[in-house]
């Protein structure tokens, strides 16, 4: 990859306050967006501007028909079919669509079995609590090992008799990378269903969801150069023809009577109401972008920053990191703290003298930071347009912030 001639393609990379560039390692939270996402979504205000699926003029037919690429789009990228590929707003919705489906079919019965591990979003919790309380199931955690790799003996015990298991397939805060396979063997030996929750997997690795043989994939395009409110839930076909949808109204309908309706083909049965057309345009975009530069490109890039990451910061005595500080069995994350400043602080005097953009506090995963850290870790995350100079500059600029303070 050329990075010099890639981060041409990234406005905010151009930007410059108080005469200094941006240093943007916040790329778990989200990414910056190509111009070429930003001028497929202005196409749609600009020179199109009408609704999908509702008209059979010109402006109509031409949304509609780029609305329908960008989920074939989606999901060749995925290894899935786009029958299985539900747009939605991300990974949350995903999730919450998953559930209230599930929820709405009557899968679970009181008792029930729900496996999670400890490193696991909110997204990925809160849902199962909720079915924890309206419906009597049980929900466990898988725990982590000592250097915060999935225990997977915990995990084959927790397994046992389980009706879904939804595992993170990239941690967003200790960066663990599961091992989906084995993951997915274990769980539908017991006849559960997997889920896995993309977020931090798709936008990074190659991720094929025929292959992985799971049940359900939710991801965020939004970290993946695509607009905010874009994102999929990719399920097995079978399913989401079994399962019963959670959001009612246009479009998702075949026909509605005065007492009755019957639902749309897949995947418009789960996908009601006005679409984001503008943010298809843009994550059809972002992954014409990515699939030029190659996932296995991007994933190199990602070993090489996270390495020098973990060399860099080993060699800061007051800083300590929570991950498996390995780039083989990790992301491109590196959650750390420091016992001269906390996390916030840490981000307040990297982004004030230097214009580093990092992340601090719970992460969205309170459980499992808050039991490392009451007051929340420092985030650096890294995406293909980082550059090891960068990441070499964050941590001169962390030693010399952690310096000034004795």
């Amino acid at each position: 990859m050329n990075i010099e001639q890639i981060r041409e393609d990234f406005p905010v990379l151009q930007r410059k306050i108080k005469g200094k560039p941006i240093v943007y390692l916040d790329n778990a939270a989200t990414s910056l967006k190509p111009k070429q996402v930003i001028a497929a979504e202005r196409n749609y205000y600009e020179n199109v501007g009408a609704n999908v699926h509702r008209g059979l003029h010109i402006l109509s037919e031409e949304a509609s028909r780029e609305h329908e690429n960008a989920h074939e789009t989606v999901a060749k990228f995925l290894g899935a079919k786009k029958e299985e590929t539900i747009f939605v707003r991300n990974a949350t919705e995903g999730m919450n669509l998953m559930m209230y489906s599930l929820m709405n079919s009557s899968f679970f019965k009181k008792g029930d079995k729900i496996v999670v591990s400890k490193m696991e979003h909110h997204s990925n919790i809160v849902p199962w609590q909720f079915l924890e309380k309206k419906l009597g199931v049980k929900l466990e955690y898988v725990g982590l090992l000592d250097n915060y790799e999935l225990d997977m003996n915990d995990f084959e015990k927790k397994a046992s008799g389980a009706k879904l298991v939804s595992i993170t397939g990239a941690s967003n805060t200790v960066a663990t990378l599961p091992d989906i396979r084995a993951i997915e063997k274990l769980a539908h030996k017991e006849g559960a269903l997997v889920h896995i929750d993309g977020a931090q997997l798709v936008p990074h690795h190659e991720t094929n969801f025929g292959s992985l043989n799971i049940d359900f994939l939710s991801f965020s395009g939004h970290k993946m150069l695509a607009p905010t409110g874009t994102g999929a839930l990719v399920a097995k076909k079978k399913l989401l023809e079994d399962l019963e949808p959670f959001m009612f109204g246009g479009d998702m309908i075949h026909s509605v009577q005065w007492h009755s309706s019957t639902w749309n083909t897949l995947p418009n049965k789960y996908e009601a109401g006005t679409p984001n057309i503008a943010g298809s345009y843009g994550i059809k975009a972002a992954v014409e972008y990515l699939k030029k530069i190659g996932m296995a490109n991007i994933a190199k890039q990602e070993e090489r920053l996270t390495k020098i990451a973990i060399e860099e910061l080993s060699r800061i005595n007051s800083i300590k990191m929570f991950c498996p500080k390995n780039e083989k069995k990790q992301g491109g994350i590196v959650l750390f703290e420091s016992s001269k400043l906390s996390a916030h602080e840490l981000a307040m005097a990297l982004s004030e003298s230097e214009n580093i953009c990092i992340r601090s506090g719970m992460h969205c995963a309170e459980p499992l930071v808050s039991s490392l850290n009451k007051e929340g870790l420092a985030r650096a995350s890294f995406y293909f347009y980082n550059t090891e100079e960068e990441v070499r500059f964050f941590a001169r600029a962390l030693k010399d912030v952690l310096a000034s303070f004795g």
